[in-house]
């Protein structure tokens, strides 16, 4: 690779140990990838700050670079804890995993990370422009920083992360060129309105049938309409879990796909898929678990027993809290479901200057920060049944937490958490039909 005088000097430990460990690692990678040069970034998002995804080794290093004086040399954003740093012990984290997660904190705190403690820093935190070079982890955000924004980033691992926040700067390769952002796939959906878009959770299932198809190539939407910041923001999320994607483009929505032709960069597609509502239908009762579990005798008058409700994954913004709020309609929560939204600081303090916090509490609904129980050891619930709004949640609570998963949209939810049952018919979208 050519590195800069000051690059090489960084290599040398010019700039103390911290640094030369960070450049030493990224200068390896870029070798192993094929890199010819660094690049200099404006901004990092780091997901290597959460103990339960990165364990006591990701613990070791953060402590060690803190200790040898690592501070970030651009603004660095944190993604999720493993935790709710002010009520963990409201959601029965045990103590000794609490400690951990403290530790981790503190270690990042310490090299002047932003403490943000969000997986949706496009919404609450730094927004790069079109065309900036940043590192970002996180799969969600990866996805949305390259396709919604137009921002360039590789689908950076942890650890990765922080080395690239310390130095300022990434090897370049990946989606950092021109050639390996142009699309791949043509995915043509039929049918497809904003109407039927208003159960949410298709936005969910469209960006998880993508994934799928796409696997690791850049794919191009067509006939998606574009629908809220939220709803792309749940199929980015989607489209990672059920993919290795870190780069989408929706044909008239996000800024490098003006037209089919603009997105493949004149090319063709190596190949075209077409789907319809059915297939979205059909996705989101795959991911729907729960259905499938022997021992629900379901009838006409009766349905699943839910025992938690949760929304956020990615963390939800203020305007997802508000549309749950709205579809309370004053009610509350039944004495036998929990009823969570995973959101972040910066939300709760919206949400207490509108004079709307307490409205949560009184419907029994808990507002959980900082984290995500995708992170959180949740053996001491024994959860038998979840309901989600999100794709990814879906897709990965089943391994993480035991639990059998039903995805729906937030009328689904919110009727559920009232109920205390979930019934298909409830949003006549998705998974409820």
């Amino acid at each position: 690779m050519f590195l800069t005088r000051e690059e090489e000097g960084m290599l040398r430990g010019e700039q103390g140990e911290a640094v030369r460990l960070a450049m030493t690692i990224l200068v390896e990678m870029g070798e192993v990838y094929g890199a010819s040069r660094m690049i200099p970034i404006t901004q990092a998002h780091i997901d290597g700050c959460s103990y339960s995804a990165t364990g006591d080794a990701g613990l070791e290093f953060a402590e060690l670079l803190a200790s040898l004086g690592a501070k970030v040399r651009v603004p660095t954003t944190l993604n999720i804890t493993a935790r709710d740093i002010d009520a963990w012990s409201e959601f029965r984290i045990p103590p000794e995993h609490a400690a951990k997660c403290a530790a981790m904190e503190a270690a990042y705190l310490k090299m002047g990370c932003i403490p943000t403690w969000t997986c949706a820093p496009y919404q609450y935190g730094l927004v790069p422009r079109f065309g900036e070079a940043v590192a970002w982890a996180e799969s969600n955000a990866i996805n949305y920083a390259n396709s919604v924004l137009g921002a360039r980033t590789n689908r950076h691992g942890d650890l990765v992360d922080i080395c690239g926040a310390i130095t300022g700067r990434v090897p370049e390769f990946g989606l950092y060129l021109d050639e390996n952002r142009r699309g791949q796939v043509l995915i043509r959906f039929k049918g497809i309105t904003e109407s039927i878009l208003k159960d949410d959770s298709l936005y969910s299932s469209a960006g998880y049938l993508v994934g799928k198809i796409a696997r690791d190539r850049v794919a191009v939407i067509e006939g998606l309409p574009g629908g809220t910041p939220d709803n792309l923001k749940a199929f980015s999320a989607a489209a990672a879990s059920s993919g290795a994607i870190g780069l989408f483009h929706i044909v008239g929505v996000t800024p490098e796909a003006p037209s089919v032709e603009a997105a493949f960069g004149g090319a063709p597609p190596e190949e075209v898929v077409v789907l319809g509502l059915g297939d979205l239908e059909a996705t989101a009762k795959t991911l729907s678990t729960a259905f499938s579990t022997t021992g629900f005798r379901r009838r006409e008058s009766y349905g699943i027993p839910v025992d938690l409700v949760v929304i956020g994954c990615p963390h939800a913004s203020y305007s997802e809290v508000v549309s749950i709020l709205r579809a309370l309609r004053g009610r509350k929560v039944s004495a036998k479901t929990e009823f969570w939204v995973q959101s972040n600081a910066t939300v709760q303090g919206l949400l207490r200057r509108a004079g709307l916090d307490r409205a949560l509490v009184d419907a029994g609904v808990k507002l959980l920060l900082d984290g995500c129980i995708l992170n959180f050891p949740l053996t001491g619930w024994g959860f038998g049944v979840i309901l989600t709004n999100s794709g990814k949640m879906a897709h990965y609570a089943p391994g993480h937490t035991g639990a059998k998963v039903i995805l729906g949209g937030v009328r689904t939810c919110v009727e559920a958490a009232v109920t205390g049952l979930f019934e298909r018919a409830s949003d006549g979208g998705g998974a409820e039909q």
